[in-house]
């Protein structure tokens, strides 16, 4: 197989699992999306309750882009206040960090065991059968998974694809790499999942995955502001404000992004488990940080956006 049709096995392989993370949350959204926004439009007087839902949903959902999509959509309708939304979006930043814990510890054999289940619920006779869907596309996710791991083996072999890819080592270049390429296929899964089978592959170095899902945080905002556009002005600023809460945390991790990886990989001892740890504690600081200053920050850009 020549170096072409390998790299375009592999952005096939890449095709499929964003379809199937598309399908999976679609179907979610479908079982329990009416539940969701009674969930969230009840959280708007306490924002730890908003943080954990919005937390909670995303990882069942595996898209942030979804429940930060869904969040706007309801402050543009009145569900929820400015405010509300900003507790969900930070919760909603976190949650996407389960993906990456996935694919670090190697779960994805366990993927055809979800479909045949799922297949097998969907035929059965009974009102909950719609669960099989959701089922059946979550072991699709696990499966693609595997496929793209398969297709991305060879390429460590080719020189030239191996020169590009660890440019990412240079943390502003793996930054805004990672950036770049989450807002073009509109997902922080599939780069956070890409650059980890990377990393277990043996073609990406550790370091270069990490700045690759740090950019990652920010390029997955572009969705909700492109989202918002149509929509009331406080619906625009609740995206606006998403995209500040990513960039401006890249922005104070970026000076200690190399010494960072390096405690974080020296910390977990396993290369994948390191940048999945990364990702979580990137989350995990930058959400504690606006979250417990949430009422002192938020009356100023609500006076700054007029909302």
């Amino acid at each position: 197989m020549t170096t072409f049709h390998i790299i375009m096995a592999a952005f096939a392989a890449i095709i499929l699992f964003l379809y199937s993370l598309q399908g999976f949350s679609r179907e979610l959204q479908i079982v329990g999306g009416e539940k969701l926004k009674v969930w969230l439009g009840k959280v708007t007087s306490n924002r730890w309750v908003g943080f954990l839902i919005g937390a909670a949903a995303t990882a069942i959902v595996q898209s942030s882009t979804a429940v930060i999509s869904l969040a706007v959509s309801l402050v543009d309708t009145s569900v929820i206040s400015f405010r509300s939304s900003l507790a969900i979006m930070l919760g909603a930043n976190l949650g996407t960090t389960s993906t990456a814990w996935v694919v670090s510890f190697n779960l994805m054999g366990i993927g055809p065991f979800f479909i045949v289940l799922g297949a097998v619920v969907s035929m059965l006779p009974w009102k909950k059968k719609v669960f099989g869907k959701a089922v059946f596309y979550f072991g699709f996710v696990l499966v693609t998974l595997t496929l793209v791991s398969d297709m991305l083996a060879p390429l460590r072999d080719n020189p030239v694809f191996m020169e590009y890819l660890l440019m990412s080592a240079t943390p502003w270049k793996g930054v805004l790499a990672g950036l770049v390429f989450t807002a073009i296929i509109q997902s922080s899964t599939v780069t956070t999942g890409l650059g980890i089978l990377l990393v277990l592959q043996g073609i990406l170095p550790a370091e270069a995955a990490i700045f690759l899902v740090i950019g990652a945080n920010a390029g997955t905002t572009s969705t909700a502001l492109v989202a918002s556009m149509g929509m009331q002005h406080t619906a625009r600023a609740s995206a606006i404000t998403n995209s500040l809460f990513n960039v401006v945390g890249v922005l104070l991790f970026f000076p200690f992004l190399r010494p960072f990886a390096e405690f974080v990989l020296q910390l977990a001892g396993d290369p994948g488990q390191g940048v999945a740890l990364a990702h979580l504690m990137f989350n995990v600081v930058i959400t504690l940080i606006y979250l417990s200053t949430l009422n002192w920050w938020a009356p100023a850009l609500q006076k700054k956006f007029r909302v």
